[in-house]
């Protein structure tokens, strides 16, 4: 079973509480890139719903990518 509500509960605030703070693109992708893994290990199923919110953010974009999640158009 996925750990479906991942995004809702940890990813987006925390990448929504990165945007509203300034944090730098180094800051975002490291952070996040770490949080993914995590997540990941934890059987995180719905990865593409939050990489498709953040998809206008280049930073948390490699961050997904950093952990081989990618948005295929």
């Amino acid at each position: 079973m996925g750990f479906g509500s991942a995004g809702l509960t940890f990813f987006d605030p925390v990448a929504r509480s990165l945007i509203k703070a300034g944090a730098s693109d180094e800051l975002k992708e490291q952070t996040l890139t770490d949080l993914i893994a995590r997540l990941q290990a934890e059987d995180w199923d719905t990865e593409l719903d939050s990489l498709q919110l953040f998809l206008d953010d280049e930073a948390i974009v490699r961050a997904f990518a950093n952990n081989g999640i990618t948005w295929d158009d």
